[in-house]
């Protein structure tokens, strides 16, 4: 499969021929597009939000497919590689997407925030689905960056730009907000079954191979770490790393007060590699020691 990078906004745009108006973003409506590109692995250097109004392609990311279905967002960062499949049986997509180089937001608040629309680090299993109103609100936000893309370039242009893609990535926040609450039955069997295996892995008779990490409860539920983060926050009000922490605790809590080991044993049997980095954990989360608090209840 043919390797496509992208690593700049007139890159994406040589793809489809479609005109690029600024070098760092490009709102592109590819029903415009004088062409399509072949399939192709492509590799992001950019930011990246298409809503699909129609399904011609597929997506492949990491061992799972997907089929881009009407109404979703899929949405890709820097450093992300999926496979993509067009359908040759249609010749305009019906796609629109708002793509833009880190370097616009590069002093701006954008800058500061990037980092929390955690949607970036999906997977593309786990799209956005639009309501009607919502898909409207996202085009609405597309028109005011695409009015400010072919007004002359001017010392506020990055400014404006900047606040209009950030103003776009807060509704698609608060969107995802809207899919948690909505996915209420399905998330919390997702909780459920990620405390299961949290208590599974300390069973009796199982052997712990170092602590539990939020990427291996991510992937037994076939979730990406940050959507699993999310969902679990949404959820219960807490991190999967706090609960995984609250639960060591609890165990650390049990030995101490039912058993003979010594604080080292202990740490060792819970997957730590240095008893000292168990005991300042403890110490930070009960407010004592791992040995004042067996004096304690003993």
């Amino acid at each position: 499969m043919k390797t496509i990078t992208i690593d700049s906004i007139d890159a994406y745009n040589s793809l489809y021929g479609l005109p690029t108006l600024h070098p760092l973003v490009t709102v592109a409506d590819l029903t415009k597009a004088e062409r399509v590109p072949d399939d192709g692995r492509f590799v992001y250097g950019v930011y990246a939000l298409f809503l699909k109004r129609g399904v011609q392609c597929s997506i492949k990311y990491g061992r799972r497919s997907y089929d881009y279905q009407e109404g979703t967002i899929v949405s890709f960062a820097p450093g992300q590689v999926v496979d993509v499949v067009m359908d040759r049986s249609v010749k305009r997509q019906d796609v629109v997407g708002l793509i833009f180089h880190p370097d616009i937001i590069f002093g701006t608040p954008l800058a500061d925030k990037i980092g929390d629309y955690t949607f970036f680090d999906y997977s593309q299993v786990e799209a956005l689905h639009l309501s009607d109103d919502e898909r409207a609100k996202f085009l609405d936000c597309l028109e005011k960056i695409s009015e400010e893309l072919v007004h002359p370039v001017d010392s506020h242009s990055a400014s404006l730009l900047s606040a209009n893609i950030q103003v776009t990535l807060e509704y698609l926040y608060r969107f995802y907000d809207r899919q948690f609450i909505t996915r209420h039955k399905v998330n919390s069997e997702v909780v459920s079954r990620f405390e299961r295996e949290l208590k599974d892995y300390y069973k009796p008779g199982t052997r712990v191979d170092g602590l539990p990490t939020v990427a291996y409860f991510a992937d037994r539920v076939a979730l990406t770490p940050g959507y699993f983060g999310d969902l679990v926050r949404k959820e219960t009000g807490m991190s999967p790393k706090d609960m995984i922490s609250l639960h060591l605790i609890k165990l650390a809590k049990h030995r101490l007060a039912t058993t003979a080991a010594d604080v080292g044993e202990i740490a060792y049997g819970l997957g730590f590699d240095y008893p000292a980095h168990f005991s300042r954990m403890f110490k930070r989360l009960t407010g004592v020691s791992p040995t004042q608090y067996r004096e304690e209840v003993l």
